[in-house]
């Protein structure tokens, strides 16, 4: 066979089985099956690291909801803070329905522009100021300063929200009440002590 005609017909082949393959190398299209592109993850678990400023106390509290939104009670563990002092706190957040546990804490750091954390303390007298910022400069929540005041009891209800308007006043002072956007999970610790 002619080199040419040969080297001719090897082209018209690959050209073929290009166009051939094209179809199946389209990009998913809406309602395709598999996940979507940007699955929200499931958040079972949210812990606080209570570290005190200039002491040696080291305290927790964690929220724990393992079946998700209604099934069983979450179950809340709640070390009691000390009256008149000053705590660094720092949130962790996973995802305990899988082994091992997913830590989601990074990926809510790393969109910290479309994220917040909101405090609302009801009976006790804790003031939150944030200690860290996203890469706008506006507050996400992960770690911030706590200061305690006198002896009481009450809660605290902390709501981590989703793509909530960092620049509508009052959100970057943690007022939620124009924060919009969507809760991701709220967990409230009912049993605060200050002793």
């Amino acid at each position: 066979m002619n080199p040419t005609i040969h080297a001719a017909l090897r082209g018209l082949a690959y050209l073929l089985l290009i166009i051939t393959l094209l179809p199946s190398c389209k990009k998913d299209e809406p309602g395709a099956s598999g996940p979507p592109a940007n699955e929200e993850e499931l958040i079972t678990t949210v812990r606080l690291h209570f570290h005190s400023v200039g002491g040696t106390e080291h305290k927790h509290w964690t929220y724990r909801d393992i079946d998700g939104p209604g099934g069983n009670d979450p179950v809340l563990e709640v070390d009691s803070l000390s009256a008149d002092s000053v705590y660094q706190v720092e949130i962790d957040v996973l995802d305990e329905s899988v082994s091992p546990a997913d830590t989601i804490t990074a990926e809510i750091e790393g969109e910290g522009a479309d994220h917040q954390f909101f405090f609302q303390p009801s009976g006790v007298n804790i003031t939150v100021a944030y200690d860290d910022a996203d890469v706008n400069g506006r507050p996400i929540g992960l770690r911030s300063i706590w200061t305690i005041g006198a002896p009481g009891s009450g809660s605290m209800l902390i709501t981590l929200r989703h793509e909530p308007d960092k620049t509508a006043p009052g959100v970057s002072n943690g007022d939620i009440s124009n924060a919009g956007g969507d809760t991701d999970i709220a967990p409230n610790f009912t049993s605060v002590v200050v002793d």
